[in-house]
C-alpha cells in the first residue's frame, strides 16, 4: 500500500492572458486601435466561422460598449476607429459623409508604378445576395503616390526580373474592397490579395519573405475633432513582417512620418 505524502503539490492551472489591441488614441468620446491583419471589425455573414472580433475584444478590454465607425478588410491591418458613444457615432459619421476623413494607406504592389495618379473608377458591390447588389456601379476615386521601387532577381511569371512598388494609398470614396480592386484595375495588384492579386507573387512572399499577409496597411487617419474642432492625426506602426520587408526592400526611410512599434 502506497502513502500519501504529506506534502501535495497545489496545481493552479492559470487562465490564459486575455487578447488586447493595442490602443494609439483614447479620449471621452473617441478610442483608435491597431488592428492586426487576419481579424475582422464585427460578425460577418461573409465568414461565419470567425470567432475573433475587433468588437467585441475592444468591448472586454474596455469594460463598456463601442461603437464602430468604418471597416477595414480582415486581412488589412492599421488604424480602426471606434465612437465611445452613439452621440459620438453620428457626429463622426457626418465627417466620413463629408470625406472629411484623411486615410492613408501603404500598400506593395506588383510592378513598377508612376510617381503619382488618380484612379476613378465605379465599382459595383461585392459579395452581396443576388438581388442585394447595387445594379449600376458606383462612383470611386483613389488616388496613390509611389514611394520606392524594387527589383529582384526572380522570373515569377515572363521575365527574368520582379518588380515591385511601395505605394501610399488615399481612397476618396469608401466602397467596399476599393483600393484592392482600383490596384488591380490599373494591373498593380497588391502583393497578399487572394481574391484580386497574383497568386504567384503572393506565393513568392510568403515562402521566401516570410510574408504571407496582405501587403495594406491603413497608417494615418487625421481628421477635426467634431466636439474640440483639434486637428487629430493617428499613426499605427506596421507588424514585424511588413517592418521586416521594408527593410528587405531598403524601403524604411521612404515612409513619410513613420511611426515605431511599442517596445
Amino acid at each position: 500500500m502506497t502513502e500519501k505524502s504529506d506534502d501535495i503539490a497545489s496545481i493552479t492551472q492559470e487562465a490564459p492572458p486575455r487578447e488586447t489591441l493595442e490602443i494609439l488614441y483614447q479620449d471621452d468620446n473617441l478610442v483608435a486601435v491597431n488592428k492586426p491583419t487576419g481579424l475582422l471589425v464585427h460578425r460577418s455573414p461573409i465568414d461565419r466561422h470567425e470567432t475573433r472580433f475587433a468588437l467585441q475584444l475592444l468591448r472586454n478590454q474596455l469594460g463598456r460598449y463601442v461603437y464602430p465607425l468604418h471597416r477595414l478588410d480582415k486581412p488589412t491591418s492599421g488604424v480602426l476607429l471606434f465612437a465611445l458613444s452613439a452621440e459620438f457615432a453620428k457626429a463622426m459619421g457626418a465627417s466620413f459623409a463629408q470625406h472629411a476623413i484623411d486615410k492613408r494607406y501603404l500598400a506593395v504592389v506588383r510592378g513598377h508604378c508612376p510617381s503619382e495618379g488618380v484612379v476613378d473608377h465605379p465599382l459595383k458591390e461585392e459579395d452581396k445576395a443576388p438581388g442585394q447588389a447595387f445594379a449600376e456601379p458606383q462612383s470611386a476615386t483613389t488616388t496613390f503616390r509611389c514611394l520606392a521601387h524594387h527589383q529582384i532577381e526572380a522570373a515569377i511569371e515572363t521575365y527574368p526580373q520582379s518588380r515591385y512598388s511601395l505605394l501610399e494609398l488615399s481612397p476618396l470614396t469608401g466602397r467596399r474592397h476599393q483600393l484592392r480592386r482600383h490596384m488591380k484595375h490599373i494591373s498593380h495588384p497588391i502583393i497578399g490579395d487572394a481574391k484580386h492579386g497574383r497568386g504567384r507573387h503572393n506565393r513568392y512572399f510568403a515562402e521566401h519573405f516570410d510574408c504571407p499577409r496582405l501587403l495594406l496597411h491603413s497608417y494615418i487617419s487625421s481628421f477635426q475633432h467634431p466636439l474640440s474642432g483639434e486637428k487629430i492625426m493617428i499613426q499605427a506602426p506596421l507588424d514585424e513582417a511588413f517592418s521586416a520587408l521594408l527593410q528587405r526592400f531598403s524601403w524604411s526611410d521612404a515612409v513619410p512620418n513613420r511611426k515605431q512599434p511599442q517596445q
